[in-house]
This record gives C-alpha cells, structure tokens and sequence, in this order.
C-alpha cells in the first residue's frame, strides 16, 4: 500500500449569499495576487531588491490596514495567504525555466481561491468555509476516505462552481500482469499500440467548431460592456467548457484502460510547445492532447505500480526496421507503409511499427535502470560489511 495525494472535485451550486461571498474573496485574492506581482517586479527593476513570500507576507498586513484596501479584511486572511504562496510558486517555476514569467490575473477568467485546513470546517461529509455559515451544497458523484488538507473554490468562465479537496489516501497497487505495450501518438488516431490496435482520434473540435465559430461571430458584433455581450461571452465559454470536458473525459477513460491493462507502458517525448508553431497542425495537435495523456499515464502509473517510461525525443522510431533494425535515410510524413531495404520486409505499417520500437526502447531503459538500481544497492551493501 503506497501514499498518494489525490485531488477530488466536484460540482457545487451556492446560494445567492454564498455566491456574493466567494465573488468578494475571488476579487480579493485577484487583487493580491496582482498587487504584489507588481510589487515584486517593479522592486527588482527599479531598485535591483528581490522580494519573497515573507516580505509579501509581511507588506499584506500593512495593505489591510490603509482605508483604501480595508475590504481585504472582508474575507478569510487564509485565501490570501495563498494567494501570495502561489505567486511565490510561479515566480520559482520561471526561475527555474519550467513556466513563463508571471501574468496579472483577469477578472473574466477561471476565479479560485484555496483554503488550508484552518480555513474551512469538514464534518460528517459537509464543508463550510470561513465567512459562510451554511454548508456548500456539493453535488457528490463520488466519495473519498480521509480528512482533506487543503481545498479550492473556483469558478469557470462558463458559471460553473467546483470545489476540488486535496486528500492522502492509501493506495493499493494492481495485480502484476505480464503485458506490456508501446503507444505512438498520432492525429488521425490518438493512440497506436504496439500490438496493432490504432485508437481514433475523438476530433471534439471539429463536432463543435461550426457552433462555436457562429457563437464567437455573435460575441464580436455585441457592443463592448452591454449586457448582451456578457450574455454571448458566457454562450463562447460554455461550448469552450464543453469541449474540455469532452477531451478530458476521454483521455482519463484511455489512460485508465492502458494501465489496468498493461505493467509497462512505454510513449515518446514530444516536444508539443515546439510542435504547437506548426500552424498547419497546431489547432489538430491542441485538439488530441497528447501533453495531457503523457501527463496521466504518469501519475496514474505511480500510483497503481506501473511502469511508464518515455524514450529520447531523437529515437527515429519510425524510419527504423522493428525486424532488423536498418533506419531509413528519409521517410515523409506522407508516407504509411513502406519497404526495408535490408531484411526486404515489405508493407511496414509507419505507426505500429514506431510503436513496436517504443516498446523495445522502453524495456531497454527499464533494464538498464535495474541494473544500475542493484548496482548500487550491492555497493551500499559492502560498504555496510
């Protein structure tokens, strides 16, 4: 049985006063998050100074206390709080070159607001969070075990209100199973297995483009700041919300299915920034997910005792023979099935044999990986002796 922190969210429908509520602590939060982002930058522009989480944290005390600002007291200091520890996390992601440089929050985007554990009361399976005397009234689709550790409030841009709760949970591993499977990634099939199997791509864009450009149409004819734009934004961000919940629910669904099924799962690394500044393909490859499916195979894999194993980026698995290893000199994406000029295999599937040497290449890094984990185990040992 391992550890695992996993998040669970679900829907909530506030009443008006709740809902007054969280839109104040939505904006206060938006306005402390924006303020010292300012803050910080332009104390490091102007007078070469950095500022962290305790110099915010301590400037946040003095910002409560100027009459212009004293609604920051309106709501739960813990929201605020973390708002600042959020910054302070987006500025060491840009430091270490993980993310961009940090960018102010807009009022029309996705609001959330995060409560540590002396921020909210959870009892018999009923939250209230701080300034609200009522519970929320969560709509459960599925329990969870444990006490949460923290959780976060949002709201979407579509008017949906979520709450997700943070929770360590005991996890069971799955049975051993023999079977092992290599996937490339494609578009006009998300997955190839390495057993043959080609897994269509969804396309939920191109269901929904013709709705979405006709509402997207509406949405730029309506005057700036009218009522009746308001009403045609929320239309565009429903259909956007839709969408994202299409993609997800698929990808969560095939991730699932690959790791129950199989002990190692071994994909390629792509570069999807990269490949997003091919504009012939960018709407196609946003579409498909492929960073999102990696990024579950992942996770899932950890916590259910799998094996996920991504290959160099440079592994030419499609222009290389699986039965004799000759790499072709050129093979155009143009080009499905082709010849090998050495062993004179003839109709060579371009997807399922990448996907064969994925595989191969993955089991090769799990074996070296062993070894070089008994290799050290055996050195510790007779240091030990």
């Amino acid at each position: 049985m391992a550890t695992v922190l996993r998040a669970y969210r679900y829907r909530f429908y506030p009443t008006p006063e709740q809902a007054e509520q969280l839109a104040r602590t939505f904006g206060c939060v938006r306005y402390v998050y924006n303020h010292f982002l300012r803050e910080r930058t332009d104390a490091w522009y102007e007078r070469q100074e950095r500022m962290g989480y305790n110099a915010t944290a301590k400037a946040l005390t003095t910002l409560k206390k100027q009459p212009e600002t004293a609604f920051l007291a309106e709501v739960s200091n813990v929201c605020l709080q973390q708002s600042l520890r959020h910054l302070d996390r987006a500025f060491a992601n840009f430091f270490k070159g993980q993310a961009r440089y940090p960018t102010f929050k807009k009022k029309h985007r996705k609001q959330s607001a995060t409560y540590m554990a002396n921020g909210f009361r959870w009892r018999d399976g009923q939250l209230w969070l701080a300034k609200q005397k009522d519970p929320l009234d969560i709509r459960w689709s599925r329990r969870f075990s444990g006490e949460p550790s923290s959780i976060t409030v949002s709201l979407d841009t579509a008017g949906r209100y979520h709450v997700s709760f943070l929770v360590e949970e005991e996890q069971a591993a799955l049975p051993v199973t023999p079977m092992m499977v290599g996937i490339d990634l494609g578009l006009t099939h998300r997955v190839i297995t390495s057993d043959g199997a080609k897994i269509p791509n969804p396309r939920f864009l191109r269901r929904t483009e013709r709705k979405l450009a006709c509402a997207q149409r509406a949405l730029s004819r309506k005057q700036r700041g009218s009522s009746n734009r308001a009403k045609a934004r929320h239309r565009v961000a429903r259909l956007h919300a839709k969408l994202a919940d299409q993609r997800l629910d698929a990808i969560h669904k095939l991730t699932t299915q690959l790791i129950h099924e199989n002990q190692v799962v071994a994909a390629e690394s792509l570069q999807v920034k990269n490949l997003l500044q091919n504009h012939s393909l960018a709407k196609a490859i946003s579409d498909v997910g492929w960073h999102q499916l990696t990024l579950q195979l992942a996770y899932k894999a950890e916590w259910y005792g799998r094996d996920f194993v991504q290959i160099d980026k440079w592994y030419p698995s499609s222009k290389r023979c699986f039965h004799c290893g000759h790499i072709a000199d050129k093979l155009p994406l143009s080009v499905r099935t082709w010849d090998c000029a050495a062993c004179g295999a003839e109709g060579i599937d371009r997807d399922i044999n990448a996907a064969r040497n994925i595989l191969q290449a993955g089991k090769a890094i799990l074996a070296g990986a062993d070894k070089l984990r008994h290799h050290e185990q055996t050195t510790v040992g007779h240091t030990g002796g």
